[in-house]
């Protein structure tokens, strides 16, 4: 049987790893764009398109980062 909290606590933890690799992405991809290739596939590929969406949805991702920290730095039970 799975508590609502245990469910809760590990998608809350999904969305920071996802606008961690986002963020990071786009970070590197700013600064190393041969890293991050548009003509890779595999994992070279789906970081790509982290990149590509930090790129497009910046303000979007950043005003999700702040919420995310808010949440850790106030709201957190721990």
């Amino acid at each position: 049987m799975v508590t609502n909290t245990t469910t809760s606590l590990s998608f809350e933890s999904l969305l920071f790893v996802i606008l961690l690799t986002i963020c990071t992405c786009t970070y590197i991809h700013a600064y190393r764009a041969s890293l991050l290739d548009s003509n890779k596939r595999g994992l070279r590929g789906l970081l790509w398109k982290s990149a590509r969406i930090g790129e497009r949805l910046s303000p979007y991702v950043s005003l999700c980062c702040i919420a995310m920290a808010f949440r850790l730095l106030f709201f957190s039970s721990g």
